[in-house]
């Protein structure tokens, strides 16, 4: 039989062929996640769950493991950009879709979760959500949080993109945007591709710029999250606020 490549139609046959090898291995997977969960499954077993639609007749552990040693984690993986994920041999772009779309669900489900409820009620489903969002892109994001006067979720918007280590932020234009949309309040977010959360003097000096701005017109600044592969840093609670 030919290799398998991407999207290749499966051509009927007279005589049928017996299972390959790895089609016990799949089940075995998928009973072992279903029995006892996620957490029973190493990084890479569960990214060979991911590429099973991807490739269904293919031996996928072997480039489970690749995308593991190259990228580091599940997370890291899930999250790489596209451009990356083309580097590795055997992934063409449905597969490479099939990934991204793990990272696009769980940001969507983490946004879901802080706008079901009060936001400062939810503070952890914040800062989840915040980590799924950002925590692993390789550029420097600018992301607010805007809140209405019961601390709900207005509207949630990336207001800058910038480099691997900068992102420009300009506090009038953060407090014009929350006039805009009749916010009262604002959460401040944004990523450290280096993967260490922690704030910068820069960082501190901008945080502290807009809160002076934003509270001369009645708008309180909750926080300025920082998050990173390595974990999270929130100003207010660091006291920098």
């Amino acid at each position: 039989m030919p290799p398998e490549t991407e999207d290749q139609p499966v051509l009927s046959q007279a005589v049928a062929e017996p299972a390959p090898h790895y089609h016990g291995h799949r089940e075995r997977l998928r009973a072992r996640f279903r029995n006892a969960g996620a957490d029973s499954l190493s990084d890479y077993e569960l990214l060979e769950m991911v590429l099973f639609r991807a490739l269904p007749r293919r031996d996928v552990k072997p480039l489970a493991k690749k995308l593991i040693e190259r990228f580091g984690s599940f997370a890291e993986a899930v999250n790489a950009p596209a451009s990356r994920l083309a580097e590795i041999a055997g992934l063409g772009e449905s597969t490479i879709t099939e990934i991204m779309l793990i990272a696009a669900s769980a940001n969507r489900v983490a946004r879901g979760q802080i706008k079901a409820r009060t936001t400062l009620g939810s503070w952890s489903a914040v800062v989840d959500y915040c980590r799924t969002a950002m925590a692993f892109a390789d550029k420097e994001q600018f992301r607010i949080l805007f809140l209405d006067k019961r601390n709900q979720l207005i509207a949630d918007e990336v207001q800058q993109t910038g480099t691997v280590d900068h992102t420009p932020v300009y506090p009038r234009e953060v407090v014009k945007r929350a006039l805009e949309l009749s916010a009262t309040a604002i959460i401040l977010v944004h990523n450290h591709p280096s993967g260490d959360p922690t704030p910068s003097n820069a960082d501190i000096q901008m945080t502290k710029q807009i809160v002076e701005i934003a509270g001369s017109l009645g708008i309180s600044v909750h926080d300025h999250i920082i998050v990173g592969k390595n974990g999270h840093a929130s100003l207010k609670g660091l006291r920098l606020i």
